[in-house]
């Protein structure tokens, strides 16, 4: 039998893929054949990977660099308790291959970044980007363009899904629709803004069958559409999107023709300054020492139900943003003020705001309280 043919076991196991005309014997060793990075091994990567493994995709690498941890319980079904605090990539293979031990599942355990994304995507036939940031959104975009590849692209947030096809067949990719990102921080992220724990299945799933699709060459592959699915409401509204001439890496004049620098890149911003910084060790000194500064904690009402550093002012990002500078009216503008929130990044942005206004000593509390929680207080939760 030849080395893409089909054993016994294996016309067993896709019975149900033999009898779809679309699919048949042909289709099934397509699939065998096929090479499928999933870059990502998260809500979107999870449910994309085991659907892919089921199927018979014959190679399926996985690009990720974090270990699990106890809130990706919640979404990333593809773990248990029993792996928090181990590298996804291990579980994620061992999972995968107790799915399917015909398939092969190469683990990438590191950061994708623009000295290595070349050569690790060259070798795969299509991209299913699961990542939860721009830079890499940019990154992968960029390298498949490069080297040719499709983009199946999928984001998340709150209630709300996205997900197309870029760079499949001369359409358009992910720059022709977005040619720069936002300012820093001005989305939050899903550890910030939350997410429905089911949401990444459906568009996770929805990246698993563009995938199949493109490797079959059969159906309406979701390029030139962009696919918005809101959950709350159960709608999918799909835009059309045309291929822009003039876009940066893909257009008749690209003037990108090399990866660059995603991170300065999708920050637009200088780096941060360690001076503007407290770390949770220097602020646990001030409140032993009963030092007089204002500690001021700018996160959401609902993530301060859920936990919060005793002494804290609490007030409100999405106030302050709408111009709403109350908390700050009776504190004197030379007084010493921490500010945190889950991370650092909106309590970054608020004391860019007040420096702007005039307060002269605003310290961001470094790594926010999920820090606080890592290094200080082990009862708070980290989430």
């Amino acid at each position: 039998m030849k080395n893409n043919g089909l054993t016994k076991e294996e016309l067993i196991r896709y019975s149900r893929h033999l009898m779809l005309p679309e699919v048949g014997k042909e289709g099934q060793q397509k699939l065998k054949q096929a090479k499928v990075l999933i870059i990502g091994a998260g809500g979107l990567g999870s449910p994309a990977a085991i659907y892919l493994a089921a199927a018979g995709v014959g190679t399926i690498g996985i690009v990720d660099f974090d270990d699990v941890e106890e809130s990706n319980l919640q979404r990333q079904i593809l773990y248990t308790g029993e792996d928090i605090g181990k590298e996804k990539t291990a579980i994620i293979k061992n999972q995968l291959k107790k799915l399917n031990p015909n398939i092969n599942v190469i683990t990438h355990d590191e950061k994708l970044t623009s000295s290595n994304a070349l050569e690790i995507i060259k070798d795969y036939d299509l991209v299913i980007d699961g990542s939860d940031n721009f830079p890499t959104r940019y990154l992968v975009n960029d390298a498949c363009v490069l080297l040719n590849k499709p983009d199946v692209y999928g984001s998340i947030f709150r209630f709300d899904g996205q997900t197309s096809v870029f760079n499949y067949d001369d359409g358009p990719c992910y720059r022709c629709l977005f040619p720069n990102p936002p300012p820093r921080d001005a989305i939050p992220s899903c550890s910030e803004g939350g997410v429905l724990g089911v949401l990444p299945g459906v568009i996770g799933t929805i990246q698993a069958t563009e995938a199949i699709k493109i490797i079959l060459g059969k159906g309406d592959v979701l390029s030139g559409r962009y696919l918005v699915y809101n959950a709350l409401g159960m709608k999918f509204k799909e835009l059309k999107l045309n291929k822009n001439k003039n876009c940066p890496v893909c257009g008749e004049s690209p003037t990108i023709k090399e990866l660059i620098d995603y991170e300065q890149f999708c920050n637009g911003v200088k780096e941060k300054n360690k001076e503007d910084e407290i770390t949770v060790q220097e602020l646990k000194k001030m409140i032993d020492k009963k030092e007089d500064f204002e500690l001021i904690d700018i996160r959401e009402k609902i993530e301060q139900d859920m936990c919060k550093i005793d002494g804290a002012k609490l007030t409100s990002f999405t106030e302050i943003i709408g111009g709403n500078m109350e908390p700050f009216k009776n504190i004197d503008k030379d007084k010493k003020i921490v500010l945190y929130c889950h991370t650092d990044n909106r309590s970054g942005q608020v004391q860019s705001m007040l420096k702007n206004k005039g307060y002269k000593n605003v310290k961001n509390l470094a790594g926010g309280i999920n820090q606080w929680a890592r290094e200080i207080d082990k009862e708070v939760p980290i989430y």
